[in-house]
C-alpha cells in the first residue's frame, strides 16, 4: 500500500537548521511520493517497486521526528489504514507519534496522539518550530504541504520522484511562488526512482 507508504524522507542529522530567530529553530520537513510530472495525489497509481533504498530513506527521516502534520483528508485515510497495519518501521512510527491534524472540524476518528491542530496552521507551525524537539515531518496532505511552502515556513523539501507521468492528479508544487532551493543528497534507487533532498533558502 504505497499511498499509504506515502511520505516520510531521508538524512537529516547532515543538514543544519535555518537560522531563524535563534540557535536550535526545530526543521518542517515536507517529504512527498512524485511522478515525473510532479502529481502527489494518489501514489499508488505510479508507485510499483518500493526498494531498500527507498526504505532506508524513509527510516532517515522518521528517526528524527516527533511530530508530524497532517491534513484532514490524510488523516481520515491513514487513520483506517495504519493502526492494524504492520508494515515498518513506518506503522510504529505514524501510530505511535505526535500527529496534528489541520482541520476546522472535530476528528471523526479515533487515534493515538492525534489532536486538531490550534488555531491557523501557519501561526501553529511557526510557534511549533520555536518549541524544543524533533523534526516535524509533512507526510502526504498536499494542502498543508502548500501552505507551509508558500508562508516559507518549510526547511526541507525530500522528494522520492518515480520514473512514470502520471498526466493527471493534484501536483505538489502548482501555485506556489518562487522559492529558490538548494540540493543537499540525491541518489537513484535500484528500481530507478530519484531520491532528492533540498534546503529551502
Amino acid at each position: 500500500h504505497v499511498a499509504a507508504m506515502s511520505f516520510g524522507g531521508s538524512i537529516s542529522q547532515l543538514v543544519a537548521s535555518r537560522p531563524i530567530g535563534g540557535v536550535g529553530v526545530r526543521k518542517i520537513v515536507v517529504y512527498e511520493l512524485l511522478s515525473l510530472d510532479g502529481v502527489a495525489e494518489d501514489p499508488d497509481g505510479f508507485f510499483a517497486d518500493w526498494d531498500d533504498a527507498m526504505d532506508a530513506n524513509l527510516a532517515a527521516v522518521i528517526a528524527t521526528q516527533d511530530a508530524v502534520i497532517l491534513g484532514r483528508r490524510s488523516y481520515t485515510e491513514w487513520a483506517q489504514f495504519w493502526p492494524s497495519s504492520q508494515i515498518q518501521p513506518f506503522a510504529t512510527f505514524i501510530n505511535g507519534v505526535t500527529k496534528y491534524v489541520a482541520t476546522s472540524t472535530p476528528l471523526d476518528r479515533d487515534w493515538a496522539n492525534a489532536t486538531v491542530l490550534d488555531g491557523g496552521l501557519v501561526e501553529f507551525v511557526r510557534d511549533l518550530k520555536q518549541q524544543r524537539g524533533g523534526d516535524v515531518g509533512v507526510h502526504a496532505s498536499i494542502s498543508v504541504a502548500q501552505a507551509l511552502l508558500a508562508a516559507d515556513v518549510v526547511d526541507e523539501l525530500r522528494l522520492v520522484i518515480a520514473p512514470r507521468i502520471a498526466g493527471r492528479g493534484r501536483r505538489l508544487l502548482d501555485g506556489l511562488p518562487p522559492i529558490q532551493l538548494v540540493s543537499i543528497r540525491s541518489e537513484i534507487s535500484p528500481t530507478g526512482y530519484l531520491l532528492v533532498d533540498y534546503r529551502v533558502i
